[in-house]
């Protein structure tokens, strides 16, 4: 059988000489701009300021990772994981369900509870399955769902793998929700989801008007905090404490342990019912093979460092306005970000990608996002800002950006928020969330034009 995919011209063949027939999802925008001017060649060390080697470049500058505070290579965090090994090898027996729990990973979720102000937590492989699985076993069809509309791919999966009905509410909108909810209120449970912080866009999530609609509703309400522990409140313990709200006022507290916590995995906290239900009941908890020793080890030490490193979030704060406000003055229009990630908005796929390569080769990492990950006519680069980064290194990475955009025709505003926008659009025949309006100014000389995105 012959295989189409839009702007791809071969097919796979197996061993046997067979053609293997992939799906045609949506247009291959990656595809057709993949290459050197997407994505970076392999690094073969990176450094504890922000900076990497890569196979083309000695120090190549990384404005591209998640590790907020820079803890990715601290001594103390290594040391912890190389004592693990000493002490109980480099891997695990299996499946959590098989295999006598280790000592290591109940310390690991009674640190986890104890940043989040909750009674316990339950330890995943990665925070993608701690989503997945959570949302997918805790509801039914008689139950209901109801999503921020700008919701990462974790939570969207989440959702699709639950029996319970899905629906979305405007991004970000808390009268959106309160309709939504209206609307619903024959359900017999119904489940709020949404992200601390918006990865794609960096805005915040507005967790006083959204938690009192839950609760007018009778509704629980689950946040994923990836984006936000490390990142949001005085000593980085997340959303609650950014707004100063009490530590219950999330129902379901999801993360990883791969961003600013410098290991990998992902949990759920919560109140000792949902914990042992998920133990119980969560099939990527039980058959799923435990973190290896070393990963677990660097997690508990990653958050006890975590928890003494206040001047490091204030310094991270500052790093991020810093280089916020040089981008703007500079003419881009960064959206609603209020944290480390910074969208700068280009609209136009192609150009996004070469003004990456633009500042890939004058060493500068930032990576492009173009669609079908993110909606039609937003593509952007994303860079995100760590406490390492030094002022100069800032500076540096603006004044690319900046000469970039000169040098290869892109207006200094080529994209700015509209209206915000909530409608259904068909992408590989089902139903999806869409983002928002864009005014984009085309280079075309014809002017302005509205783009509605697809999301």
């Amino acid at each position: 059988m012959a295989v189409v995919l839009d702007r791809i011209e071969s097919a796979s063949k197996s061993e046997t000489g067979t053609t293997i027939t992939l799906p045609t999802a949506c247009p291959m925008e990656w595809h057709k701009l993949s290459g050197d001017s997407l994505l970076l060649k392999a690094i073969q060390e990176t450094r504890y300021q922000g900076r990497a080697t890569t196979d083309g470049r000695a120090n190549m500058l990384m404005l591209a990772g998640h590790s907020y505070l820079g803890l990715n290579g601290d001594p103390r965090i290594n040391g912890a994981a190389k004592r693990a090994i000493d002490a109980f090898g480099t891997g695990v027996a299996g499946m959590r369900l098989a295999e006598e729990t280790q000592s290591l990973m109940r310390e690991l979720e009674h640190s986890i509870a104890n940043l989040k102000g909750a009674a316990d937590a339950v330890a995943f492989s990665t925070g993608y399955l701690a989503n997945i699985t959570s949302i997918g076993c805790l509801l039914q069809q008689k139950d209901v769902i109801i999503s921020d509309e700008s919701n990462g791919t974790g939570l969207e999966d989440g959702c699709a793998a639950s029996k319970a009905k899905h629906i979305r509410f405007k991004h970000n909108d808390a009268a959106s929700l309160d309709r939504r909810l209206q609307e619903c209120r024959t359900y017999s449970r119904k489940l709020v989801v949404a992200e601390a912080v918006f990865s794609m866009d960096g805005d915040i999530l507005n967790l006083p008007a959204i938690s009192r609609v839950c609760r007018r509703h009778g509704a629980v309400l689950l946040v994923d905090e990836a984006h936000a522990v490390g990142v949001l409140g005085r000593t980085g313990a997340g959303i609650e404490e950014h707004f100063g709200m009490p530590n219950d006022t999330i129902d379901i507290k999801t993360g990883t342990l791969s961003e600013v916590i410098p290991s990998s995995g992902g949990y759920v906290a919560g109140n000792n019912e949902l914990c042992a239900y998920l133990r119980q009941e969560a099939r990527g908890f039980k058959f799923a093979e435990s973190p290896p020793p070393a990963t677990l080890a660097a997690a508990i030490e990653g958050i006890q460092v975590l928890l003494e490193s206040s001047q490091v979030v204030e310094r991270l704060r500052k790093n991020s306005d810093r280089f916020k406000r040089l981008l703007r003055e500079a003419g881009f229009e960064l959206g609603q970000t209020r944290t480390p990630i910074v969208p700068i908005l280009i609209g136009d796929s192609e150009r996004a990608a070469r003004l990456a390569r633009y500042c890939q080769d004058r060493g500068v990492f930032i990576p492009v996002f173009v669609p079908p990950m993110i909606p039609a006519g937003t593509a952007r680069l994303r860079a995100t800002i760590v406490a390492t980064h030094s002022t100069e290194d800032l500076e540096y990475a603006a004044k690319v950006l900046q000469s970039g955009a000169r040098e290869l025709g892109i207006l200094p505003q080529p994209i700015r928020a509209y209206e915000a926008g909530e409608h259904e659009t068909l992408r590989a025949g089902k139903p999806t969330r869409t983002g928002r309006r864009f005014h984009a100014l085309c280079s075309s000389g014809r002017g302005e034009r509205d783009l509605q995105c697809a999301g």
